[in-house]
Formats: structure tokens, C-alpha cells, sequence
């Protein structure tokens, strides 16, 4: 009993995943925490499930530092196994479902993945390359029915106790392996421990709630569109975990009407979309037929708001306060946020940096550059990633100097504002000028016929680059290369306008919806014909 007690002490006293879901069991036991559909848990039940998983790991022989991959669209076990394994001092590794099986096959064979939990969609996915994975030792289906050679997901953990498991987790020890979209080379696993996720909220709530008119989000009922493998979304649950909240979980991967009906049925005050997402809304032909009544926060992330779609939003939900946040998977999801009352004036900036995270901006020597002048944004804090999983060269150049190297190109205005001006691997050098695509970019989005874009750099025998739009019509519209071009003219330098103008039907994206600039320029990147 001492020694049960003692480890109960220990576990209250440090920043643990699990133990943040096992303290709103005791403090909110009765409190809707989790909605899918028509399952609906409270924190007692939820907290319940994780432990029956908890103890049905440690069972399979999972352990502290043992690996287990996830590959599933989202639901209740997804969100389950994420905290289960944090008890036990494993490591989730989600994988992203729209890659090619050779690229998951790379992520759960590097990840040293001991055992691997499928959901339905996905079985013959796995079933394909079984063979190239000998580390994984046990598999489990999220299926209706069990699965000849698969553990059955609800069969499997429903032998087991709900008491909490009592596994001495650390701090620092690592809670999940995120990989990285890998658009160049192979993707990186980035490291992040317990502490990393703890901290970051526990830094992000007393900003998001001293806004005024937030402080009723203690009782929010939240919505994330993106899919819960990244960690953007995963982060925005446990935000509204750590505050006690409800989390609606999406049962469709994207679709604008049913993202509707949700708000309307599940009463949603709480939304995070990514600005892909958020113009696909925008699109519905009949928004006013919803009642969002009961939507009060809009959070925005995974990429730059364009200032036009800003303004549609408020137009179409004029209650709404819009959060811009900022980051990254290596900070643990965020860096900086500009708040509602601080956005008049500053449409385009990302806001501050939160408390305890520093924000450099520094030349190619690492040296500070002066307030207004363009650099690397790197970072230091409690938030950065523990390392990249098994690849110490890449965490050396990510981490020199004892910061975080982000590759975002930004600028700081002299009451600390941040504005992002482009990666540093996308911006465009044309006749030694630095052109940043998303200046263009925000000037394309006011065409009233155009939307979506992405700007690039091109092959130029006269000027070693220029500017390539790539641009998506609105549908019904007819629009020009010329109608482009010179609508950049009035509200451009003319050495940034587009010198060439290519029209697509969708823009390459990653599961973030994030545009795939490489492959963009590996398709219309070569020298511009005359």
C-alpha cells in the first residue's frame, strides 16, 4: 500500500499526458469529455477505457520506451491509445494515411515499432507490407469484427482492469514520435516528451483565456477538422483536455457540410481549421441555413490566414474571435499566437511568442538582425523536441548553437509582432532580389476569381529566377494569365509580379493541407519559354 501511495504522490507531483486525463477523471468524473458519433464518454468512462488499454499494453509487453504505430482514420481508440501509452511510458507513433504504404512502411520499421494498431480502412494497407516489418510483434484491429492474425481492439482491452496502471513515468521521457511530411528526402521523427506537451499548454491557456469574452472556454464543446495523427489537431485536444472542455472528434476526414452540421448539432463554441479548409467553407452555398449561434472561437493554424478569407469569416460568423496560431511539430505544436484583440492593424502577423519561449531572428550566421530586417526565425524553450528519432546529424542542424532552426523566414516589428514571410527554402532570388511568395500570395487571394495559389520560383536564363502564380479558379470563373499579371501590377513592385501564370484544377497538399511547393516546382519549375 506504501508503495502504491508513493507512486501516486510521485505521478501527481509531475507534468505527465496520462496523468492529465487520470486528474479530470477525479475532477470532472460526471463531464462529457469525449463525442464520435454516437459514442459519448465522460471523463470517468474515458479515463476508464485508457487504463483497460493501459494494462492490455503492458500485457503485449509494452513498456516504458516501447514504440506502437497508429494507422487509422479518428475515433475514440485512436484518441485512447494516444493516452494509454502515455501511462506506461510508451511512445505513440500516428502515421499520416494519405502516404504510400512504402513511405509507412519507412516510418514503422525506423520508428522500431513493436506493435501496430490498424483501424478498418486500413488492413490491406498493412496486410501489403507485413512482411518488411519484423520488429512488429503484435497487431490490433479497430474493427466491427476480429481479424484472422490481429488482436481485436474492444475484445482485446475489455478482459483487463480500469485502476490506474502506477507506471513511474518521467517527465522527459518521450510521449510520441511525429514525423515529419518529408517533401525532401526522407521524413524525420520528431521526439516529444510528456513535458514538451504539458508545458505547451499550460503556457498556451493563460494566454487563450485572459482574452476577453474566453473565459467561458472552461466549458467549451470543441471541434478539430484535421485529422488527430498530426500533431496540430492531437495538440488542440489536449488543450481542451488540460482545460477540462468536451472534444467532438470529426467522423468524416473533410466535408464542409457536414463540419456545418456538426456546429449546429453538437452546439460547438470551439473550432480549429487550417485556411484550405476554412475556403472550402466559405464555398457552401447555403451557410446561413445553419444555426452557429453557439460558436465563439475560431482558431486558425497549419499555414498563414490570408487576410481575404479573415474577412470572410467574420463576415459569414460575425460572432467569432479568430486565434492565429503559430508553430511547428518540433515546438510541440506552438510558438506564438496573435490574439483577436490584437489583430486590427496586424492582419498578417502570428502574434508573440508565448511566455518562456524565446524567438530569435538571426542572418546565415546566426547573427540578430535588426527589428523590421527578414531572417530565420529560430527558437529556444521548454517546448523544443527531446531530438529527431535515430538521426543525430539532422538534430545537430536543427539544434545548433542551442537553438531550434525552424527554416521560416520572418520579421519582427518593434513591439515584438511577428510576421512570417516564407520558408527559407521556398523563397525566390530573381536578378539579387529576395522575392517572398507570400506577399504575392495575400495579394492573389483579393482576386476576386481566384481560390487558392501558390507562388514559385522558375528556372530565368536572364534573371536566375522568376515569379511562376499557380492558380486554382474559382469554379464557374474565367480568368486569364494577363487578368493575373496585372492585377498584381496594382498592388506590387513590378520585379515581384508573376512573370508566368499556370492554371490547375487543385494544389498539391499534404495531410495538413499544407501546398507541396516542391512538387509544384519538380512539375513548373523549369526555365520559362519566350
Amino acid at each position: 500500500m506504501k508503495d502504491k501511495q508513493a507512486v501516486e504522490e510521485a505521478l501527481g507531483r509531475r507534468l505527465l499526458l496520462g496523468e492529465m486525463m487520470a486528474r479530470n477523471s477525479r475532477k470532472f468524473p460526471d463531464k462529457e469529455a469525449l463525442v464520435f458519433g454516437e459514442i459519448r464518454l465522460t471523463y470517468k468512462q474515458l479515463n476508464a477505457r485508457i487504463n483497460q488499454q493501459a494494462h492490455a499494453l503492458l500485457d503485449l509487453g509494452i513498456k516504458k520506451g516501447s514504440k506502437v504505430a497508429i494507422l487509422s482514420f479518428n475515433c475514440n481508440q485512436f484518441m485512447e491509445a494516444y493516452f494509454a501509452l502515455a501511462k506506461v511510458g510508451g511512445v505513440a507513433v500516428p502515421l499520416n494515411f494519405r502516404l504510400h504504404p512504402e513511405e509507412l512502411k519507412y516510418m514503422v520499421e525506423n520508428s522500431d515499432a513493436e506493435a501496430f494498431i490498424v483501424g478498418e480502412a486500413f488492413l490491406q494497407t498493412v496486410e501489403g507490407i507485413q512482411k518488411g516489418l519484423p520488429k512488429v510483434k503484435n497487431y490490433i484491429s479497430i474493427t466491427d469484427q476480429p481479424v484472422e492474425g490481429m488482436l481485436h481492439f474492444e475484445t482485446w482491452i475489455s478482459k483487463y482492469s480500469d485502476e490506474e496502471p502506477l507506471i513511474l513515468v518521467d517527465e522527459d521521457d518521450p510521449a510520441f514520435i511525429m514525423y515529419t511530411a518529408g517533401t525532401t528526402g526522407r521524413p524525420k521523427g520528431a521526439v516529444i516528451t510528456n513535458k514538451n506537451e504539458i508545458v505547451m499548454w499550460a503556457l498556451a491557456a493563460p494566454v487563450v483565456v485572459s482574452e476577453p469574452g474566453a473565459s467561458d472556454l472552461w466549458d467549451a464543446r470543441a471541434f478539430g477538422a484535421p485529422p488527430i495523427f498530426h500533431l496540430a489537431s492531437f495538440g488542440f485536444c489536449q488543450f481542451m483536455f488540460f482545460i477540462g472542455a468536451t472534444v467532438v472528434l470529426p467522423t468524416e476526414v473533410f466535408n464542409p457540410a457536414y463540419i456545418m452540421e456538426t456546429i449546429e448539432k453538437e452546439r460547438i463554441s470551439v473550432i480549429i481549421l487550417i485556411p484550405a479548409m476554412a475556403n472550402f467553407l466559405l464555398l457552401l452555398p447555403d451557410l446561413d441555413k445553419y444555426d452557429t449561434s453557439s460558436l465563439r472561437v475560431w482558431g486558425s493554424s497549419g499555414a498563414i490566414l490570408p487576410t481575404e478569407t479573415r474577412k470572410k469569416i467574420l463576415q459569414y460568423f460575425p460572432n467569432v474571435k479568430i486565434y492565429d496560431l503559430f508553430g511547428m511539430t518540433e515546438m510541440s505544436a506552438i510558438v506564438s499566437t496573435l490574439l483577436p484583440s490584437e489583430s486590427e492593424g496586424r492582419e498578417t502577423s502570428v502574434g508573440k511568442a508565448l511566455p518562456f519561449i524565446e524567438i530569435r531572428v538571426v542572418d546565415d550566421e546566426d547573427n540578430d538582425v535588426p527589428v523590421g530586417v527578414v531572417g530565420e526565425a529560430i527558437y529556444r524553450g521548454p517546448t523544443v523536441l527531446k531530438e529527431y528519432y535515430k538521426n543525430p546529424q539532422a538534430t545537430a542542424e536543427a539544434m545548433r548553437g542551442g537553438w531550434f532552426h525552424s527554416g521560416d523566414l520572418v520579421r519582427r516589428d518593434e513591439e515584438g509582432y511577428l510576421y512570417i514571410v516564407d520558408r527559407k527554402k521556398d523563397m525566390i532570388i530573381s536578378g539579387g532580389e529576395n522575392i517572398y511568395p507570400a506577399e504575392i500570395e495575400e495579394v492573389l487571394y483579393k482576386h476576386p476569381k481566384i481560390l487558392e495559389c501558390a507562388v514559385i520560383g522558375v528556372q530565368d536564363k536572364d534573371w536566375g529566377e522568376s515569379v511562376k502564380a499557380v492558380v486554382v479558379r474559382k469554379q464557374g470563373e474565367d480568368l486569364t494569365a494577363e487578368e493575373v499579371v496585372e492585377f498584381c501590377k496594382g498592388h506590387l513592385a513590378s520585379y515581384k509580379k508573376p512573370k508566368s501564370v499556370e492554371f490547375v484544377d487543385a494544389l498539391p497538399r499534404n495531410a495538413m493541407g499544407k501546398v507541396l511547393k516542391t512538387v509544384l516546382r519538380e512539375e513548373y519549375g523549369k526555365a520559362v519559354k519566350y
